[in-house]
């Protein structure tokens, strides 16, 4: 019920109405729902930009750790791989010892 009432005087112009006794509370009230309208789409943007910036973050947090797990395979495995040839190079060097 408010709310139609509310929605029946936004669309007009204030400042052209004169005011009758009375009215002026209903323009005060008016203005102040304006005022509060405006801010609570001021604040669905707000939010709105907000959630776009969290959500790019969180999909740039996932390609990170992401990232972070390939690289910590590769350098395990580059490790693993090394150990090897360490142990290798100790055998050669062994076999090619004279007796």
């Amino acid at each position: 019920v408010f709310y139609g009432f509310y929605k029946c005087y936004s669309d007009t112009s204030h400042a052209a109405v004169p005011l009758q006794p009375g009215q002026s509370f209903k323009f005060t009230v008016l203005e102040t729902l304006d005022r509060i309208k405006e801010e609570f789409q001021f604040l669905q943007a707000q939010y709105h930009s907000l959630k776009l910036e969290c959500e790019k973050l969180a999909s740039e947090k996932t390609e990170m750790q992401r990232h972070y797990i390939m690289y910590y395979e590769m350098s395990y495995g580059l490790n693993i791989e090394m150990h090897k040839q360490v142990r290798n190079k100790g055998v050669l060097m062994y076999e090619c010892l004279p007796v």
